[in-house]
């Protein structure tokens, strides 16, 4: 019994003990929720539920995580839609979340099998779907494959275009063609002028080029720097004394330059691409004692070249004609601008050069290409209005052939010698100097930038691989260099570069006011028809019953000549007209039928005698019989 009590008590002292302990742990637990809740309550006007502290705390800090992870995968996407692989149609994107920027909108010129075909631009389809980003476009210069598609740009998304002031005249021009003047923000910039769009702060950098305030553009973005060249040489006496500013140019790339876009057009030519004022010594020596008329062919929008011919006109006491439409633009936007200087009197009309002898004037011209239409193209075919080639001339093509026009300016050249014209071009004597860079100032913008990415533009393949290998040489690793094509995204962070999907990208053909019109069925069905003609075969049938009331009659257009061919057409009407009686025996009655199965005939049987292939249209005509 005694030993039963002893048990109760110590049973009921540790009971005690044990609520002492379990009052004085809910006091401890009720102090630090009160000074729990009254902290949290403090900084948070909410309910709060003491048990959910700690996992709220690991949410927030989750949460937290997730948004910086999710900051962190922003990266800038470049895209070239235009440029790459190709001569001219230079068009850039600069895409960030959601803001996209457009470096230049060129154009390029239609190849030999683009029939009829006027202009080629880029295709924007890409921008279209994403036209509620797009802040601006920036040009780098005013020649026609950084400017040239513009006025289609800006008819589908009418944004601002920032540009030197002459690039600008030159598009004021375009743009009042297309009755797009009044309605188009055209912004003016000065080197080193800085503006920003959003995310984007863009400072424009004077290059030197062929044509007069051309730039180079830095864009600064959340993951780096980017330095895009534009069109560029290194000429250290300018004609304008506007000097490429590789002082600005070696400050951005110590501050660091995260990806390079750099001009790859002259990277086959070893050495320095040689100064302007070169030309104009060699144009000196070749007015000296001519008393001939001299006629200067050159690129229309090379204000330099045509500065500089002004000058020996003058120092020579010769007037000054311009003939071609283009270059009439160019010399009025860049005398009003101040760009070109002339004293009184020098620059006259073309209707009065019959007032003045062979020896007192200079003709400036279009056509240094060899283009069918241009101006010295009609004056070497006798077709010129207002110009004659004569023994009296002496002829110059101040210009470098563009890729591809060997043939048409070899054309040009030999028409002129027959009309008995004395002809010079570059193999001959110093008159054409390059506007780009080659291969050591090339070298010079690597080592001054020494970028950490290095991407090769405006050129065709061959040139991009060849600017990549000289980047090698200038220290960027070589996994660093992005050998692009048009469409290709390059994503960039600021821990990596990377090429990833394809944007849709290609070519729109322009055709007189026609603007993607023109597609491959439609130059297919042009080239065929230059190459093999057409048949036209017209049948007239009966609308109730689809018997043949007349016909068939055969018209054809540059296959054969019809008077010496009779034999053949009235064989192919056999052929035609047997097609047509059995259609009749076996009850044919659909038209398309019909058109098919005379078709499919004739192209078999005219490949069979003649080995040619023309273009086959039946045309079926409806007679109404029971009205007559």
């Amino acid at each position: 019994m005694e030993e039963d009590n002893n048990k109760s008590k110590s049973t009921a002292k540790s009971v005690k003990e044990k609520s002492s302990s379990s009052k004085k742990t809910s006091n401890v637990n009720k102090r630090l929720k009160k000074d729990t809740k009254e902290k949290l309550m403090n900084s948070k006007n909410e309910e709060i539920i003491i048990e959910n502290i700690q996992p709220i705390e690991k949410e927030v800090e989750k949460k937290t995580k997730k948004q910086n992870s999710l900051f962190s995968k922003s990266k800038l996407k470049i895209i070239p839609l235009g440029g790459l692989n190709e001569i001219g149609k230079n068009l850039t994107v600069f895409e960030y979340e959601n803001e996209i920027i457009v470096v230049d909108c060129g154009l390029a010129f239609p190849e030999d099998e683009m029939l009829g075909v006027d202009l080629v631009i880029p295709d924007i389809s890409y921008l279209e779907k994403n036209k509620d980003k797009v802040k601006a476009v920036l040009i780098t210069h005013g020649h026609e494959d950084h400017i040239g598609a513009i006025p289609y740009f800006l008819k589908k998304i009418n944004v601002p275009v920032y540009g030197s002031k002459l690039a600008l005249g030159l598009i004021k021009v375009k743009l009042a063609e297309h009755n797009l003047d009044k309605q188009t923000k055209l912004v003016t910039i000065e080197p080193r002028q800085v503006i920003k769009f959003g995310k984007f702060k863009v400072e424009f950098i004077r290059v030197t080029h062929s044509i007069a305030d051309s730039m180079a553009i830095a864009i600064t973005t959340p993951v780096g720097t980017i330095l895009h060249t534009g069109d560029f040489k290194v000429d250290y006496t300018p004609i304008d004394g506007g000097y490429i500013d590789l002082q600005r140019i070696a400050e951005i790339g110590k501050e660091g330059v995260t990806l390079l876009l750099s001009d790859s057009t002259n990277v086959q030519r070893p050495g320095h691409t040689m100064s302007e004022r070169s030309v104009g010594k060699e144009l000196d020596r070749l007015f000296t004692n001519c008393n001939k008329r001299i006629i200067v062919a050159t690129f229309a929008s090379n204000v330099h070249r045509m500065q500089q011919i002004i000058n020996s006109a003058v120092k020579f006491k010769r007037k000054v004609a311009v003939v071609g439409r283009s270059m009439v633009n160019v010399l009025a936007v860049s005398q009003e601008l101040g760009y070109l200087n002339a004293p009184e009197g020098t620059i006259i009309d073309i209707d009065k050069i019959n007032l003045y002898n062979p020896e007192q004037l200079v003709i400036i011209t279009t056509g240094s290409q060899g283009e069918p239409m241009a101006a010295l193209s009609r004056m070497s075919a006798g077709e010129h209005k207002k110009v004659q080639i004569t023994p009296d001339d002496m002829i110059i093509f101040s210009s470098s052939a563009i890729p591809g026009n060997e043939k048409s300016i070899g054309k040009v050249i030999d028409e002129l010698e027959k009309l008995g014209a004395e002809v010079i071009y570059s193999q001959i004597a110093d008159v054409h100097v390059s506007g780009h860079a080659c291969q050591e100032e090339l070298k010079l913008m690597l080592s001054l930038v020494r970028p950490k990415y290095f991407m090769p533009v405006h050129g065709e393949y061959r040139f991009l691989k060849q600017h990549g290998q000289l980047a090698v040489d200038t220290g960027v690793p070589k996994e660093n260099i992005f050998i692009m094509e048009n469409g290709r995204i390059l994503e960039i962070d600021k821990n990596s570069a990377k090429m990833t999907t394809q944007v849709t990208s290609g070519i729109v053909l322009v055709d007189g006011l026609g603007v993607g019109d023109v597609g491959n069925i439609v130059l297919r069905d042009r080239q065929l028809l230059s190459e093999n003609g057409m048949i036209i075969v017209v049948i007239s049938l009966d609308r109730k019953t689809a018997r043949v009331v007349s016909g068939p009659d055969i018209v054809t257009r540059g296959f054969v000549y019809v008077r010496e061919n009779e034999p053949l057409i009235e064989e192919i009407k056999e052929v035609a007209k047997k097609e047509l009686s059995k259609c009749e025996e076996q009850n044919v009655r659909e038209w398309s039928v019909i058109k098919s199965r005379v078709r499919e005939s004739l192209i078999k049987y005219i490949y069979t005698k003649t080995k040619r292939q023309p273009m086959v249209l039946p045309i079926l005509m409806d007679v109404d019989m029971d009205k007559k």
